[in-house]
């Protein structure tokens, strides 16, 4: 993959890490976006990652109710200093965040809060599919399972927060936007917890195309 000016001036608005030390991330790693954060981070080089381990108990709970009042979210959103907290880029992101949780219903902040019997159960019922599958026939259990593997780490990442694509700009996952945060404003910020109420849920209802609504109502389809 190409190295680009665009593809360096990506990397240092979400590392905050030097213009030289991003293309030089960049050119040891073929390119790669993900590879070339892990590197700087790696090398020390990465401002956010440098902040991610200091405390933050600052912040705000951030409400989002869905036009009619059918779904609502409360999120707390952590950071240094209440300074910070009352800033419009943060501010922003709360609410960003807040949408992300009510489009597309996660169930974890990160993938180290879910808990393994939930992984094992999950990984079990899709190994289980995949002996129904004709081509399937006659392989044994543990080639079954690395043949799940793919679909579990796709699953995961459908669950957890910080891994899932951000709907206004599916090009960024929702940890992405926090690190480009945490390298402009300078402190720590950490999405802490959440929870999700959908009008009738758990009762049979039909069923829509949510993320397709909160597209549309922030001006995106």
């Amino acid at each position: 993959m190409e190295v680009t000016a665009t593809s360096i001036k990506d990397l240092r608005e979400r590392t905050g890490a030097g213009m030289a030390d991003c293309k030089k991330a960049l050119t040891e790693t073929s390119g790669d976006m993900d590879k070339a954060i892990d590197y700087l981070r790696a090398k020390g080089l990465a401002k956010a990652a440098k902040k991610a381990g200091r405390e933050a108990t600052e912040g705000a709970v951030v409400s989002y109710i869905h036009a009619g009042g059918r779904i609502g979210v409360l999120v707390e959103v952590n950071c240094e200093t209440d300074f910070v907290a009352r800033n419009e880029d943060f501010v922003g992101f709360t609410k960003d965040v807040a949408m992300q949780i009510a489009a597309m219903s996660p169930q974890f902040v990160r993938k180290e809060e879910v808990p393994a019997d939930v992984v094992e159960k999950e990984k079990s019922v899709l190994v289980a599919k995949a002996k129904e599958d004709p081509k399937n026939a006659n392989k044994p259990e543990q080639v079954l399972s690395k043949i799940t593997e793919g679909q579990v780490t796709k699953w995961m990442k459908e669950i957890c927060l910080l891994d899932q694509a951000f709907v206004k700009n599916p090009d960024k996952t929702i940890e992405q936007l926090q690190q480009e945060l945490v390298a402009k404003i300078g402190e720590n910020i950490k999405i802490r917890r959440f929870v999700r109420f959908e009008l009738g849920e758990g009762l049979e209802k039909k069923k829509s195309d949510f993320a397709a609504e909160v597209a549309q109502q922030a001006g995106l389809a």
